[in-house]
């Protein structure tokens, strides 16, 4: 069931997610599929309302992400599972590649470090361009170029419906989002957490911490934060759709520790946008645009691609990433406290999200299968207790969900033991993230 505007069918859920973001958005459908019940709680008016809608919406390879990382895993296990879904749930995508250009010899330097690395995160299709090659791919391109790599892959989505969509489906299927309420305390009686919003009181066996901007401050009320989010500033500006035709693939700067760099790119609605800055600040709601900021980008753009001088301004935005201290991905399951932490996740969530959706999914298999304890003690016991694994099923409906017990059987039959008529099959598989 969705709530929109009262609390009437507030109620206990084996999972509530913190933040309606793209990644919450995503992992509030791997959830409800996987059978448990859910609530989505967003603190803002709408869904995708912080860091999530302001970004390049591009559909990343992971070629540039730091070799095994969690997020390069994600990344790609994201995108993989994002292309496989898009045409059921009516996803777009816009199949432009790109093309990473040097502007000079200490950026064209480093060219090679990142076919590397691009490789070695088996992005293979990463290769050098002569400049006639790049001419031919990029027409419109500034002559100034010193060097260039082919990305293949690189493409383009819509950042707004996809995460729509993920929330529609969950929906659909039972789950529960609320909308304008703000988690501002989280209390844990009974292995149960009562989250005061807004909105009212919510109970939860499991919490997922989704908050993005606000993602430390929702921990607090957990634990003291491991991690401290420090929003990172990103300006657009957003040409009218004749700029077009200049821009026929994405055209990617050599990144820096720091961040990926202004990119120049076409969009899902056939407008061409070049951003965004990197900037740090403590404003975790406002993201201004500025005169001087927006004057330098519009430069940038005209020096990468000279016919966007004369393209007309349709828009401009800006949105914050929720960056903290540590580069990779923050992903921890703490499973004493019924927690789960989904943090730190930069421009590259987007991508990432169904990866992400799908490792908590295998977390929760893992770790909290004891969500279900209760229901399972209650089913072997009573006036007629399950006598195989199939009544159990219909009792409790565990093993129902998506993975159909391919991530929670084990446990399951741990806690059955030798309490049924028929005994459980052997379960000779770990757990896995299906």
């Amino acid at each position: 069931m969705a709530t929109t505007g009262s609390n009437d069918h507030i109620q206990g859920f084996d999972a509530a997610i913190v933040g309606g973001g793209v990644v919450g958005c995503a992992v509030l459908r791997a959830l409800t599929l996987a059978g448990l019940n859910c609530v989505l709680l967003e603190r803002g008016p709408d869904l995708l309302s912080g860091a999530s809608k302001a970004n390049s919406a591009i559909l990343h390879t992971g070629f540039d992400a730091q070799t095994e990382s969690l997020e390069l895993n994600l990344i790609q296990s994201g995108r993989a599972i994002y292309l496989a879904i898009r045409e059921r749930l009516g996803l777009p995508v816009l199949e432009t590649d790109a093309v990473l250009v040097a502007w000079n010899a200490a950026q064209a330097e480093k060219l090679p470090a990142i076919v590397a690395r691009a490789h070695a995160n088996g992005v293979t299709g990463v290769r050098a361009l002569t400049l006639e090659e790049l001419k031919k791919k990029h027409p419109h391109l500034s002559d100034s170029a010193v060097a260039a790599l082919f990305v293949p892959g690189e493409y383009i989505i819509d950042p707004w419906s996809a995460p729509l969509a993920y929330a529609t489906q969950a929906i659909e299927n039972g789950a529960c989002v609320v909308r304008l309420a703000e988690v501002t305390a989280a209390v844990r009686q009974n292995n149960v957490w009562c989250l005061k919003t807004s909105r009212g009181e919510f109970h939860a066996k499991l919490v997922i911490n989704c908050a993005g901007n606000f993602g430390d401050i929702v921990e607090g009320f957990m634990r003291p934060s491991p991690f401290r989010i420090k929003p990172r500033k990103g300006q657009f500006i957003v040409f009218d759709k004749t700029a077009l035709p200049a821009m026929p693939t994405i055209v990617l700067p050599v990144p820096t520790e720091r961040t990926k760099g202004v990119v120049l790119c076409p969009t899902i609605f056939g407008n061409v946008i070049v951003g965004p800055t990197a900037e740090d600040q403590e404003d975790r709601e406002r993201a201004a645009v500025e005169t001087g900021t927006l004057r330098l980008l519009l430069a940038e753009a005209a020096r990468m691609v000279p016919a966007l001088a004369e393209e007309p301004i349709t828009a401009t935005f800006a949105g914050l990433r929720p960056a903290t201290e540590r580069r990779d991905y923050i992903i921890e399951a703490l499973p004493a406290q019924g927690w789960i932490t989904v943090a730190g996740i930069r421009s590259t969530g987007l991508t990432a999200a169904l990866g992400i959706a799908q490792h908590v999914e295998g977390l929760v298999g893992e770790h909290f299968c004891r969500l279900a304890r209760d229901e399972i003690e209650a089913a072997l016991s009573g006036p007629v207790p399950a006598g195989d694994l199939g009544g159990l099923k219909r009792r409790t409906r565990a093993m129902f969900g998506r993975c159909q017990g391919f991530n929670c059987l084990a446990a399951v039959c741990s806690i059955a033991g030798n309490r049924l008529l028929v005994p459980p099959p052997l379960p000779e598989m770990k757990n896995h993230v299906v």
